[in-house]
């Protein structure tokens, strides 16, 4: 007897890739997350590979695990596939401190991110029955 599967947490035409404690603050690591919500996967790859933050490696990273997933485990299109959610979240912090001035010191935080990419594939352009297409 084993366990039941669990159900899919993401569609049929979805895929999803995780990164646990990421040495980044989710505010840091969103700014990078925006800037590939919603683009095509192939666009947002770019995106990652040329932006000057360090988080980007990581992002990147992250994002060619879901495009892999979706190619290798759900038979996904890898052309038509789009960023569609680009979701981060705060993990934890390391709490150390800085040694200041007359003996007396400052507690500095050091925060940890989630973060959680899912690619779907684009569903196919029909065009309306008005149109026609021009030659």
């Amino acid at each position: 007897m084993s366990k039941k599967q669990a159900p899919r947490r993401v569609g049929e035409t979805e895929a999803a890739a995780y990164a646990k404690a990421l040495r980044t603050s989710p505010r840091k690591l969103n700014v990078v997350a925006q800037s590939i919500r919603g683009k095509a996967a192939n666009a947002a790859l770019y995106e990652l590979t040329f932006s000057p933050r360090r988080i980007a490696i990581e992002v990147k990273k992250v994002l060619q695990a879901a495009i892999a997933n979706a190619e290798n485990n759900h038979q996904l299109d890898v052309d038509k596939l789009v960023v569609k959610e680009a979701s981060v979240g705060r993990a934890f912090s390391l709490k150390r401190f800085h040694a200041r001035g007359r003996g007396r010191s400052a507690s500095v935080e050091k925060y940890f991110s989630n973060l959680m990419v899912v690619v779907r594939e684009r569903a196919e352009e029909v065009p309306a029955a008005g149109e026609e297409e021009k030659a």
